[in-house]
């Protein structure tokens, strides 16, 4: 996750994202760099408009642990009949899936970039 995070910060900042700038962010946080991660990374982003993949990220619920779009739409047809089903519950199972909500979104952002 830390490489991801460098990547952010290097965008950020108006930096290159490169394999000598990633891997001086690494550094200067005491991170032990793998240098097949860093080039892994800079590979993956060298397409991507990271702007653009934040706002979809945060703008759009996370995707199902698989995350195609049939794993999302089964998961969605899931969640509805399950939300039926628990119409008479008193509350605490929705505070539950609440909260798993919120750990998939922290994870979507991570999915995203590999």
């Amino acid at each position: 996750m830390e490489y991801v995070y460098a990547a952010l910060i290097l965008n950020e900042s108006g930096e290159e994202i490169n394999e000598d700038n990633v891997t001086a962010v690494l550094e200067a946080a005491s991170v032990d760099v793998e240098e097949s991660r860093v080039k892994a990374l800079v590979a993956a982003l060298e397409d991507v408009d990271i702007e653009e993949a934040v706002d979809t990220a945060a703008a759009a619920p996370a995707p199902a642990a698989g995350g195609g779009a049939a794993d999302a739409e089964e998961a969605d047809e899931a969640e509805e009949a399950d939300e039926e089903a628990d119409d008479d519950d008193d509350g605490d199972e929705e505070a539950a899936d609440e909260e798993e909500d919120d750990e998939a979104a922290g994870e979507g952002l991570g999915n995203l970039f590999g």
